[in-house]
Formats: C-alpha cells, structure tokens, sequence
C-alpha cells in the first residue's frame, strides 16, 4: 500500500505462520480464569443407613456411629450374595440388636429399643436353622432332637398322609396337597378356619378353579363364595367345614390326636409348605407336597426312612399323588430351592427298574412351630 494513501504497511508474517485479522500482539490467547475468593467449602460428611434408619454424623459415641454405618454396609452386601450364610447373618443379626440397644440408650428411642430385641430374636431364628441345616446341637454335637417332639407325633402326621391318600377328593398332587392341609385344619372337629393365602401360597395353578371343584364335589363346605374365601384375610377368616370329619360323619374317628396335637401339626405342616426357599423359587405344590412327605419320614440326623436308607419309590409316589416317572423333576425343584442339602439321587439312577429303587437323601430339618391357626 503507498504511504501516500494514508494506510500502514503491516509487516509480512513469516512463511508457515498462521495469520489473523487481528494483528494486535497476543490476540490468539484465550483469556485466563479470574481466581476464586475464598477457600474451597469441604462438603459435609454423610449420615449413613441401616435397615431404613439413618446414622446421623452427630450420633456419639463415634464408636457406636461408626458401628451402625458398618453394620449397614454389611447388610447390604449379604443382600447381593447368591447363596445364604446363616451363621454369617446370625453374627450381624447379634451385632445390629446390641448396636441398636446403644442407639436406643443414647437417643431415648423407644423405636430402636423394639428393633434391638427383633434384630436378637432373628439372629436367635438364623443361628437355630443354621444348626438345624448342619445338624449340630449348640454345643456342636450331632442332633438328635425331632422337629415335633415325640415319636407319636411323627405317627399322626403320617396318619393325615395316609388317610388323604385313601380318601382323596379329586386326582392329582394340588387336590391332595389342599386335602392334606385342610384335613389338618378341620382334624376331630370337622370345622376350621381359613384365609385366602393360606390356598394361593401352596404353588397351586389355579386356587380358585380347584376350590370351587372341593365345593361342588360336597368335600368342603363353605358359608359364602369361593371368592370370598381367597379375598379374606387372618383378621377375618373364613370358617370352613369338612361334612366327613364332623361328629357322626363317614371318617369322625380317623384320628386319634387331640385338639393341641391337632394345631402344633397344623402349624409345622404349614411351615413345611411355605418354606422361604420353596416360595423364592415359586416351587409347585407337587414339590411342596413331596417336601411334607419327605420330612414325616426323616430320621433324627437328617436320613430318610427308618433305617436311613431311604424310602422305596412306589411308596413315595403313592403318597405324592404323582407318578414315579416325575418324581426326579420334583426333586430338582427341591434341589434348586435348597431344600434338600445333599442328594445322593442322579438323573441316571431314576431309569430302568424303578419299582427296586429307594431315594437316599438327606433333608433338612424344619424349624418347629409353637402355635398352628
């Protein structure tokens, strides 16, 4: 540009530099962070959670908070193992009721006071099942105690087996697993009461449909709907009758357990049928009903059949309300929700002349049920 035409002369970048529009010296740098005032907040610690409480960060002593957060962590974590450790839970069950108890004597909390003495009567329940399942005693001596104290006890249970076999409803394992659950309830008096998850919780296909054919065949009588009946609750049961185990009826004298015999087998039974492992896997009733024929035939260390060597299959099909050729199915849905702890029965096992065979398993022992309904 000539000097004269009143522009300057803007010196020529040197070749591979990039050039820009702004010639003015340090335009290409990008402008730099004002510096904060102040120093940096710390964020305050956080409270930690167990069982739906939260540890505040204030709680004193440290050692207590400190005890609860770890607690809560534990928790959570045995919550995610795929297998159950019930002497492991027993320990943090026994730790939580002597953490809350603290919590409870700082805080005045009446609350934690009653979460304490759950927390102790759980780690009681897991340590009891935990010695039922290895079969040691507490002082770590093999069991020899039974589930129903008595050897007449384990008689009548059979005998309640054997008469619904003989004088079942209607074909199949889920008729004969409600018979045999119902005929407990209503045993001597022909009378019981029942609510509707007492039928939905036995892994029947469909409770409804079975109860009305219970109903139309005049084996159970009922004062109102069959949907009554399943939508009824423990606050307000529904009365039932069983028109042959009423005094004067075909089967009054079939047993010869009393009224407390009666409801302490009851309560076990149902105890059997429900058994958390059995309702985590959604068992069917065929399995649970095998289940209870199986634990009237366990031995006081575990062992089927009276010798321990097991029980002949016929015997237990019949009683099972199914065919001998389905029974290794049940089994694996007993196998799968923990139930049976250490089966010697293969698949192979179960072919050929299966009329000769036995089944020597080892079962677990229930835990006992003090009050039936």
């Amino acid at each position: 540009m000539n000097p004269e035409s009143g522009g300057a002369r803007v010196a020529a970048a040197p070749a591979g530099v990039p050039q820009f529009s702004d010639p003015s010296p340090g335009s290409n740098k990008l402008p730099e962070p004002a510096a904060r005032s102040g120093a940096r907040r710390s964020r305050p610690p956080r409270d930690g959670r167990i069982a739906g409480h939260v540890v505040p960060h204030s709680l004193r002593p440290i050692e207590l908070r400190d005890e609860l957060t770890e607690l809560g962590g534990l928790f959570r974590a045995y919550q995610q193992r795929t297998e159950p450790d019930l002497e492991l839970l027993a320990d943090l069950q026994r730790r939580k009721s002597a953490a809350f108890s603290g919590w409870a004597e700082a805080t005045g909390d009446t609350f934690l006071r009653r979460e304490a003495q759950r927390a102790g009567q759980a780690a009681d329940t897991a340590r009891l099942q935990h010695r039922q399942r290895s079969g040691r005693t507490a002082e770590g001596e093999p069991a020899v105690m039974r589930v129903v104290p008595g050897s007449g006890m384990w008689e009548h249970a059979r005998s309640v087996l054997a008469h619904c076999a003989d004088h079942a409803p209607l074909p199949g394992p889920e008729a004969r697993l409600v018979s045999v659950m119902l005929t407990l309830r209503t045993a001597r008096t022909g009378t019981g009461n029942l609510v509707g998850q007492d039928l939905t919780g036995l892994g029947l296909t469909d409770p409804k449909h079975l109860a009305e054919h219970l109903t139309g065949c005049g084996w159970l009588s009922l004062p109102g709907s069959v949907d009554d009946l399943l939508d009824s609750r423990p606050e307000n049961p529904t009365p039932i009758t069983i028109p042959s185990l009423l005094p004067g009826g075909a089967h009054a004298d079939a047993f010869v357990f009393g009224r407390h015999a009666r409801a302490r087998l009851s309560g076990w039974a149902q105890k059997a049928v429900a058994d958390r492992n059995l309702r985590k896997t959604k068992a069917t009733a065929g399995a649970r009903l095998l289940a209870l024929t199986l634990a009237t035939r366990t031995r006081g260390d575990g062992h089927l059949g009276g010798d321990g060597q097991g029980l002949p299959l016929p015997q237990v099909a019949s009683l099972s309300a199914t065919d001998v050729d389905e029974l290794p199915h049940l089994l694996d849905e007993l196998t799968r929700a923990d139930w049976l702890t250490d089966s010697t029965l293969t698949r192979s096992r179960l072919t050929g002349r299966l009329t000769d065979r036995v089944l020597p398993l080892t079962c677990p022992l229930l835990t006992p049920v003090a009050t039936a309904p």
